[in-house]
């Protein structure tokens, strides 16, 4: 029971994690200050949720356009029979694909890839072509 109830977060923790999912890198002093708490404690409670595995990454998040990648889709992709287990084994050698899910339904994976444009998006489609069908859907704009 005692383990359960470590695991738990309470109203605090919540907050804590509303604020640093919108800013990961603020100090614990400006996150304290955010949230009524002193510094000490708000790294105490975010080395708990480190230590439980509630936070397990902190993040960059890219604006790829300004590097002049201006294409994102997402791929379905439907791999022939029995090439999954290779096919899972290389997705992570493309660069291009920035998020790779196995998922349920027609297809087997998602994928969410950034390029600098549609010849990029072709030389990906024809490559990933030899492992399966594709599906394809240019991303319009983030919500």
């Amino acid at each position: 029971m005692d383990k359960y109830k470590e695991s738990m977060i309470d109203i605090i923790d919540e907050r804590i994690l509303s604020v640093l999912n919108e800013d990961a890198r603020m100090s614990f002093a400006e996150l304290g200050r955010k949230i009524n708490l002193s510094p000490s404690s708000v790294r105490e409670r975010v080395q708990k949720m480190e230590d439980l595995g509630i936070i397990q990454q902190y993040q960059l998040k890219i604006n790829h356009k300004k590097l002049s990648l201006d294409l994102e889709a997402f791929i379905l992709l439907k791999v022939f029979p029995g090439r999954l287990k290779h096919v899972l084994e290389i997705i992570p050698n493309y660069k291009e694909i920035t998020e790779a899910h196995r998922i349920t339904g027609s297809q087997n994976l998602h994928l969410k890839v950034i390029l600098k444009d549609q010849i990029c998006l072709q030389k990906l489609l024809d490559q990933l072509m030899e492992y399966g069908d594709t599906n394809t859907f240019l991303i319009l704009s983030e919500i």
